[in-house]
């Protein structure tokens, strides 16, 4: 069947709108037609060849859309399902079994499109191109998932908005309620205010904590931050420094912190800043794939602090997805105000805006109509 799709055909260059052929339905496989789906960094870093995939490709990992196929295998969906589309797992390795899928062993074989598991669609001239992107590649009007990684949700909540539960809210939502635990009444900061960081911090009032810190180095995100519930907000251009902004707020440090930024200096800062036995989540993907970290390592022993990374938010999916939209439901997780949708072909539009920091989390727009 044919399907308009964004495609990536060189490294860097700007998506190309323009109709492609999926290949047809696997027996394992979940046809969805995609209402919408965020632009995410993990796409943008993948265009720019941060981290490796074939091309041509179509990418794309936060959909939400209804089903409207399954193959002979697929026993929990059903055509007319709404559902919220995530990163794939096996199903069958150790972490898998053990309630801890964001850890699958075959991880990175399954999402990152290695030649053994990557599905092909065809361009208009006959080239073969790249599916399965975090199983799924829903920068496109339809997405061939997998069971594993469809999640049903409830029909009464605004389907178009619920893409990015499946990634980056799933990310910053889950680290704090499902990773760091923050204890009621305890205090946190949140280092940088994308919708990873906003979830989490959005994730932080409903844990109950009491002081909430919103470092970022763009006016406009610590606004909203301060309108979401921080206490507190710290430009990162101060020069100052972070910690000795935060310490002027908490002057033991803090108890958790949450980095979303993955920039060296930033995450040793992080590090100086916590409480004793504080706890540092980590979730950024660095500019480079060989990024390292040095850390003040006496000063962390003597202060017995935990630093720890975080993939996908520790999630089970099929739960924790639809606790995130039921909490939304209630009023208790106001994620539409992070939100900027545009339409399905204004795609390089939103990747610009996200990256000038203009908007906090663009939603593409498909079938509408």
């Amino acid at each position: 069947m044919k399907a308009k799709a964004a495609v990536v055909h060189a490294t860097g260059e700007n998506f190309s709108v323009e109709d492609i052929d999926l290949p047809e339905l696997n027996d394992d496989e979940v046809l969805v037609r995609t209402v919408g789906v965020g632009v995410c960094h993990t796409d943008i870093a993948t265009r720019d060849a941060q981290l490796p995939s074939p091309l041509p490709i179509v990418l794309g990992h936060e959909a939400s859309g209804i089903v409207e196929g399954v193959g002979t295998r697929v026993r929990g969906l059903s055509i007319g399902d709404h559902v919220v589309l995530t990163t794939a797992s096996c199903g069958r390795c150790s972490s898998c079994l053990t309630g801890e899928p964001t850890y699958c062993a075959e991880f990175a074989t399954i999402n990152s499109q290695s030649d053994t598991m990557v599905r092909h669609g065809k361009t208009a001239d006959g080239k073969n191109v790249a599916l399965k992107f975090f199983g799924q590649s829903s920068f496109a009007e339809f997405a061939l998932a997998n069971e594993r990684n469809t999640i049903k949700v409830r029909k009464d909540a605004p389907l178009e908005l619920l893409g990015p539960f499946g990634c980056g809210i799933q990310t910053g939502a889950g680290t704090i309620l499902n990773g760091l635990k923050p204890k009621m009444g305890s205090s946190i900061a949140i280092i940088g205010c994308g919708s990873v960081g906003l979830s989490g911090l959005l994730a932080s009032v409903v844990s109950g904590c009491t002081t909430i810190i919103a470092v970022d180095v763009v006016e406009s995100r610590l606004q909203l931050a301060r309108s979401l519930g921080a206490t507190h907000v710290v430009n990162g251009k101060s020069d100052a420094g972070l910690e000795a902004e935060i310490r002027k707020i908490v002057p033991d440090g803090v108890n958790y912190i949450l980095d979303t930024t993955a920039l060296p200096s930033l995450v040793r800062a992080a590090a100086n800043s916590l409480s004793l036995r504080g706890h540092l989540g980590l979730v950024g993907v660095p500019r480079k794939m060989d990024e390292v970290f040095t850390l003040d390592v006496i000063r962390n022993l003597a202060t017995g602090v935990t630093i720890q990374y975080f993939l996908e938010g520790d999630s089970v999916p099929q739960k924790f997805i639809p606790a995130l939209v039921d909490l939304y439901m209630q009023g208790k997780f106001p994620v539409d105000k992070l939100v900027t949708y545009y339409p399905f072909d204004q795609i390089n539009e939103a990747v610009s805006d996200q990256l000038s920091g203009r908007v906090t989390k663009p939603i593409l727009r498909l079938n509408t109509k």
